[in-house]
């Protein structure tokens, strides 16, 4: 009897599990796989398989790591840091998590997703100047590793040890590279107003530390690199593009140079006009809009030559007058006379205007939209005798052109932050169909705070919650009390009418987030199901037990809330060592 001579571990080759794995998947017919054949590729694995769970080989020891840095701040109330223990365990499972059993009213219900109010649990955490449990830092990181919403607030909570940390796992190198991540002043509460930017890391101090992270970063890393150092120093950010710009890919050149809006200014026309002439469309697209938000430049001038050839005053032509609001004029015996451009030349082009337009659409209307839109809005008041934004608006418009007019404008309130613009625009009698001139959304994200939530208040007094979502999104947590109020007012009537509790999943999941917790008893008599059969009132089926399901968890999520932030009100035991 003879015995197979086995082969030690030790002298099977190597192979990269990525390499094993990506042979398997292709085949011995696409690739030669390691070891030349089928059945050496299964023993690569089983090798590679033992390795990765025996651990290290016997080797000599290296020197020990440093030990953590300390973090002098205070610790967390023992309530806080068990409240922190549960969000992340639940934040690692994702999702909602239905509660045990089902509802009293046959619904399974949906318990909060605790995950989801890990941001302002962090927000408020930073703002107590309270430093992270040293046990939760690897729970910490991994979240943030997976949600990158979460990196600006967990890096700060984190503190120093974070770093230290993510020297030993590469998991969460992320850590090291840029240094400590601003919080987010959007997730704070009561703190300062809200901006529309999305916070990113600040630069190393020295120029040596900014360098080395621009040219080996992650493509994300360096976006962030980038915006924050054009947020301390607007000009070092350009220099800074223009030292990798003609060797960065076509995409990625759009991703930077749309990172150049903050500190924009007449001092990057240069570079923008040079990008122009990009071979990238997009490219070339993005900088002709940023150009055109600069009044003076030339670029701008262009646009307004064209614009103001296209549209001006003209005499009321009675009946002719298309578009005048509610019938009426604005007191005048005016009219705005449109005339769109007959051709897209070649200048035109080099200028951002796209010659061909979607299917479906006219090209005079197309190319009369984006000339319309690039043309500095600033003009069009000497232009139109001295009337205001309003009074512009307001006036009838010949021939159909007013819907592509008000379009076109209202995309250049977005673009140059015209908020004089923006609120004529918002102002405007909703048309036929709920239609208000471009997106909603976007101009409300030009106004101040306050008139974003009273304007999103009346909005859904005025029509409900159906399109309502991105409204609310843009404004600030917690919702003020006449915003609030609205909301209220409008699921309570969503439910009594009956409707799919559903169809409102994310207006309810936003109002958990954003509502002011003093506000939870308020929603208790509405998560009681109502009296008398769903036949009889004529609602759907089902639909009375999701909402009293729907509320429930309203209600709960707003008390954990309120309990969270009793919880990181009470002062730390002592300083963390």
């Amino acid at each position: 009897m003879t015995t197979e001579k086995q082969t030690p571990i030790g002298a099977v080759p190597e192979v990269a599990w990525e390499e094993l794995v990506t042979a398997a998947l292709l085949g011995e017919e696409r690739r030669p796989p390691p070891g030349g054949s089928a059945a050496a590729l299964l023993d690569l694995a089983a090798v590679s398989t033992v390795r990765q769970r025996a651990g290290l080989r016997p080797a000599q020891a290296g020197p020990r790591p440093e030990p953590a840095p300390h973090d002098p701040r205070s610790k967390l109330p023992p309530a806080a840091a068990r409240r922190l223990g549960q969000f992340l365990s639940r934040s690692s499972r994702g999702g909602y998590r239905a509660a045990s059993g089902a509802g009293s009213h046959g619904a399974t219900r949906q318990s909060p997703d605790l995950g989801e109010l890990l941001p302002e649990w962090l927000a408020i955490a930073n703002s107590r100047g309270f430093g992270a449990p040293s046990a939760l830092l690897p729970q910490l990181l991994d979240a943030a590793r997976a949600r990158t919403d979460l990196r600006s607030e967990v890096l700060t909570f984190a503190g120093p040890r974070a770093p230290w940390l993510a020297g030993l796992n590469p998991d969460w190198r992320f850590a090291l590279r840029g240094g400590a991540l601003p919080r987010d002043p959007r997730a704070m509460p009561d703190g300062p107003e809200p901006t529309d930017e999305v916070a990113c890391p600040e630069p190393a101090v020295d120029e040596q530390s900014v360098r080395q992270l621009w040219e080996e970063g992650l493509f994300a890393e360096r976006v962030s690199l980038l915006t924050a150092v054009r947020r301390r120093d607007p000009a070092a950010g350009r220099e800074l593009l223009l030292t990798t710009w003609s060797t960065e890919r076509a995409e990625d050149r759009l991703m930077f140079l749309d990172s150049l809006r903050r500190g924009l200014s007449t001092a990057d026309e240069p570079f923008l006009d040079r990008a122009l002439g990009d071979r990238s469309k997009n490219v070339r697209t993005t900088a002709a809009e940023l150009l055109a938000t600069l009044p003076e430049s030339a670029l701008a001038r262009r646009m307004w030559e064209r614009a103001s050839g296209c549209v001006g005053l003209g005499p009321a032509d009675g009946a002719a007058a298309e578009g005048a609001v509610d019938g009426v004029a604005d007191g005048s015996s005016a009219r705005l006379a449109v005339e769109p451009p007959r051709e897209c030349d070649a200048a035109m082009v080099r200028d951002g205007v796209v010659a061909t337009p979607p299917k479906g659409r006219g090209k005079r209307s197309w190319w009369l939209v984006q000339t319309v839109e690039s043309a500095p809005l600033s003009r069009w008041t000497a232009h139109l005798g001295g009337r205001s934004p309003a009074e512009i608006l307001a006036l009838p418009v010949a021939d159909g052109w007013r819907d592509e007019l008000h379009a076109a404008w209202a995309w250049a309130a977005v673009r140059q932050r015209d908020t004089a613009w923006a609120e004529a625009l918002l102002g405007l009698p909703v048309r036929p169909g709920g239609e208000i001139p471009g997106d909603p959304a976007r101009l409300l994200a030009v106004l101040p705070q306050q008139d974003r939530a009273r304007w999103a208040a009346g909005f859904v007094s005025a029509h409900g919650l159906a399109d309502a979502f991105r409204v609310l999104g843009t404004c600030s947590v917690p919702w003020p009390a006449e915003l609030a109020k609205a909301v209220m007012d409008a699921l309570e009537i969503a439910r009594e009418a009956g409707s799919y509790p559903w169809s409102f999943s994310g207006v309810l999941g936003l109002a958990e987030r954003s509502l002011d917790p003093s506000l939870a008893e308020q929603f208790v008599p509405l998560a009681t199901r109502r009296g008398g059969s769903e036949a009889e009132d004529g609602a759907r089926p089902g639909a009375a037990a999701y909402w009293s399901d729907a509320f429930d968890r309203l209600v709960l999520t707003l008390r954990i809330r309120a309990t969270m932030r009793e919880e990181l009100e009470q002062p730390g035991p002592s300083p963390a060592g």
